[in-house]
């Protein structure tokens, strides 16, 4: 039987990184071997460039600027009008795939992935994204949130009925302590004085990393900070005023290998974010599958929902520097603390949040939408709905 041929319409692919990505990533790599899943996504050079990344047939389309943080590929509504698909699934936040969805009004049947909220002024919002976003939403089959608390967005609610919780997942054998990693983990680990907290994610205002800077001084602990963005000079100038030079690193992007071994090396994982923008925060599940406790915020999306307080973490209200530094300084003078949690986080995230039961999850969405691509008799456990 012919398998059934689904097409992601996204951002980018890996390498690139972040948490859409990730999550593109597993979807495409399905093991079951029932569905054929391809990637259109952009390029960040000009050229449109056809790969195959392993296994996954994925086609970057050339981009000619960037305005912000959105790609201007105007050849992804061609790209997306020849692609022979069963099933296209456009996934969200994403201008432009937005507009070329709209320019090349494919027939085949949509399956909205909605990721996170757009936060922008109310003015831009109405006038440049909701057209688009609206247009895709009322053509969408079904629309998918990563958590029940995605289900509230205020963009969703006239298609309340139309959205399902698929909850991410990974691969848990990438996670995996190797020799090389626990060898490269315990040099840093040699290399660092004192308790190691870790902030993984792109440098922008949302995710809090001011306020966590603000919540350092008098822990006896060093702060190590992974990835780039807009605000990274901005940062580093609060640091230096904050007397925080020898207690805070910024090391930049780094690779899968190295980020794997900051994991391992770290004590706790901190993610401080401040807006709905942050729907989820994967890097949560990528410290827990490595056995290490959460501090993260109790916002109204999924976050508090995969780090669940005094279970696999602590949660802290956002934007507040002393229940941060509070919460921080828990961990950090209690070994047997962070000990605990991040033994449950771990068998957290590896019973509730397998690659292989998100992708049997999306299955059964796209076979709900297209019975007749599947077989009629399926050997798969149901999936579980969840509230």
């Amino acid at each position: 039987m012919t398998k059934a041929r689904i097409l992601h319409l996204g951002k980018f692919y890996p390498p690139a990184s972040g948490g859409i990505e990730t999550a593109l990533e597993t979807l495409c790599q399905d093991p079951s071997g029932t569905v054929n899943n391809r990637a259109l996504v952009m390029s960040k050079g000009g050229q449109t460039v056809h790969e195959v990344v392993d296994g996954v047939d994925v086609t970057r389309v050339g981009s000619i600027a960037t305005i912000g943080a959105v790609s201007v590929s105007p050849g992804l509504p061609i790209w997306l009008s020849r692609t022979k698909a069963d099933l296209i699934v456009l996934h969200e936040p994403n201008p432009m795939a937005l507009v070329a969805y709209f320019l090349a009004r494919p027939s085949t049947p949509l399956v909205v992935w909605y990721h996170s909220e757009v936060i922008r002024p109310r003015w831009r919002y109405r006038l440049f994204y909701e057209p688009f976003l609206e247009f895709a939403l009322r053509r969408a089959e079904r629309i998918v949130v990563g958590s029940p608390p995605m289900k509230e967005v205020a963009a969703l609610a006239p298609y309340r009925d139309k959205c399902v919780v698929v909850p991410y997942g990974l691969d848990a054998r990438r996670y995996q302590a190797t020799p090389p990693i626990a060898a490269k983990a315990a040099a840093l680990r040699r290399s660092i004085d004192g308790p190691i907290l870790l902030f993984v994610g792109r440098l922008v205002r949302y995710k809090g990393v001011e306020v966590l800077l603000h919540a350092l001084p008098g822990l006896h602990a060093q702060t190590v900070i992974v990835g780039g963005g807009p605000l990274g000079d901005v940062l580093s100038h609060s640091t230096k005023e904050l007397g925080l030079d020898d207690r805070v690193r910024f090391i930049g992007e780094v690779t899968d290998e190295d980020l794997l071994a900051w994991y391992y090396a770290c004590d706790a994982l901190v993610l401080p974010s401040t807006s709905r923008q942050e729907a989820f925060g994967l890097v949560q599940l990528e410290a827990m599958l490595c056995g290490r406790p959460v501090v993260s915020t109790d916002l109204s999306t999924g976050v508090p929902w995969v780090n669940q307080h005094e279970r696999t973490g602590l949660v802290v209200p956002p934007g507040d520097v002393a229940a941060l530094r509070g919460a921080l300084a828990r961990l950090v003078c209690d070994v047997d603390l962070r000990r605990a949690l991040g033994e449950a986080a771990r068998a957290r995230a590896l019973n509730e949040f397998a690659a292989e039961s998100m992708c049997r999850a999306a299955r059964h969405v796209y076979q709900e939408i297209c019975p007749h691509l599947f077989p009629p008799k399926s050997t798969e456990l149901p999936v579980m709905t969840l509230p």
